[in-house]
């Protein structure tokens, strides 16, 4: 994992919701960094709205070790929570936590679902693909932590589940869910068969008993 992502940020000392709207109207967004050594603060960040906002665009800044200047010092970070506004989907609050290459994360991971379109029960059974989850919930260090997973659809048949401990997991990374236990092994992704439609095997069986 290679830090791609830089954000400069200066230290709040104001605090509270008058001040957090005042810092909006002014382009830029409240936020907070915690975690670290047991003797670190918790420190409140002001970023700007343009930088913020373009790195979110980005996939990758959601699982990635990011740069955040601070004055003439840095910290290594994760984006822990974003808070938007419900109506324009703009960011309005940033939650951080310190890290180190070993610190031990509870982090979501977007699903990559890959051949889809050669998805061999769409293309010759007539089979619909359901998805039941987009992201995932994942333990690892942070040195560990994957961009995304990768759900390989091309072999998969009709009536066919991937569940969660179905995924290839990269060296390291579990999966939060499954370390409760067997029962929150929650399906991924099926392929189902759409209502009123055949496979192309029950076209053939209606069309030879017609002959």
């Amino acid at each position: 994992m290679s830090d791609i992502f830089t954000l400069n940020a200066e230290e709040r000392e104001v605090a509270g919701k008058g001040a957090s709207r005042r810092l909006r109207r002014e382009g830029l967004i409240p936020a907070i960094i915690y975690g670290g050594a047991k003797n670190r603060k918790p420190m409140s960040l002001t970023l700007t709205e343009r930088e913020l906002s373009r790195a979110l665009k980005e996939e990758a800044f959601y699982s990635h070790v990011l740069t955040i200047n601070i004055g003439d010092k840095s910290e290594q970070a994760i984006l822990m929570d974003i808070q938007r506004s419900p109506a324009k989907g703009t960011p309005l609050h940033a939650d951080f936590e310190r890290v180190t290459k070993t610190t031990v994360v509870h982090k979501r991971v977007p699903l990559h679902f890959i051949n889809e379109e050669k998805c061999k029960a769409v293309k010759l059974q007539g089979g619909k693909i359901q998805h039941a989850v987009t992201d995932v919930e994942v333990t690892c260090k942070v040195g560990d932590l994957p961009e995304f997973i990768e759900v390989d659809m091309a072999d998969l048949e009709l009536g066919a589940v991937v569940h969660l401990s179905n995924l290839k997991l990269p060296k390291g990374v579990s999966l939060t869910e499954l370390n409760k236990g067997e029962s929150h092994d929650v399906p991924v992704v099926s392929i189902v068969k759409p209502a009123g439609a055949e496979t192309a095997d029950e076209a053939a069986e209606d069309a030879a008993g017609e002959e």
